[in-house]
């Protein structure tokens, strides 16, 4: 996760570069779904935070992933859930992953100006099964099978539509996830450190923690050192 391009002083410059220094995402199996995120909070060319938690609670059944200005994404994530609290006075049950995406989109794009944040909503809900929705930069609200975040996601697109594919078992999207957070970390000075996953279904939230020399080695990363800073 980024911060704010270097001219942040209170209210974002537009013509400014968008660092969104991370990669986190997201992807639906066959009953629910897995989101992933690296570990490094970088400011500027200095890493600030290696063991950063990028995958936000709203409730227990809907989690979000944040790139971009950590203090933007922390305060949308905190709005969302306080509305869906209120909401959940009113209403019995879980809350819709839709309507949690729909009230991130809603403070995203009401304040794009203003605001970086590249937002990732996923989880499983009685009505909709289990469901991701991406809101990069902007604002934009979409329903997907699966998608990718932040600056490492340049590196590891490509991949993705070749090995992602409808219906897998969780254990075949979990290891799809780890893969593609473990290919970006290798190619994306701005990912690294562990690498965090979140598995959602109707049973609840489970997490796993790669530790950072567990991150697997795919090219000419010395082993050890480069992908467990």
């Amino acid at each position: 996760m980024a911060h704010a391009p270097a001219s942040y002083h209170g209210e974002y410059d537009s013509t400014s570069p968008i660092m969104t220094g991370t990669t986190i995402m997201a992807a639906v199996y066959d009953g629910g779904v897995v989101m992933g995120a690296d570990s490094r909070t970088s400011t500027g060319n200095y890493v600030a935070n290696r063991v950063t938690d990028k995958i936000t609670s709203l409730a227990e059944n809907v989690y979000i992933c944040r790139s971009g200005s950590a203090a933007d994404t922390q305060t949308i994530s905190d709005y969302v859930r306080h509305m869906l609290k209120q909401r959940s006075i009113e209403v019995e049950g879980l809350p819709e992953v839709k309507l949690a995406a729909n009230i991130a989109m809603q403070l995203a794009y009401g304040n794009k100006n203003n605001l970086s944040a590249g937002l990732i909503v996923a989880g499983w809900d009685d009505t909709a099964g289990p469901s991701v929705w991406a809101i990069p930069l902007g604002g934009t609200l979409i329903q997907v099978p699966f998608t990718v975040g932040g600056s490492g996601s340049s590196y590891v697109l490509g991949f993705c539509d070749k090995a992602w594919k409808p219906n897998m078992t969780r254990e075949e999207c979990e290891a799809f996830v780890r893969k593609t957070v473990s290919l970006a970390i290798s190619r994306d000075g701005s990912s690294g450190g562990m690498i965090r996953t979140l598995t959602i279904d109707k049973t609840g939230a489970h997490r796993h923690l790669t530790m950072g020399h567990e991150v697997p080695v795919h090219f000419e990363e010395i082993q050890g050192t480069s992908v467990a800073q």
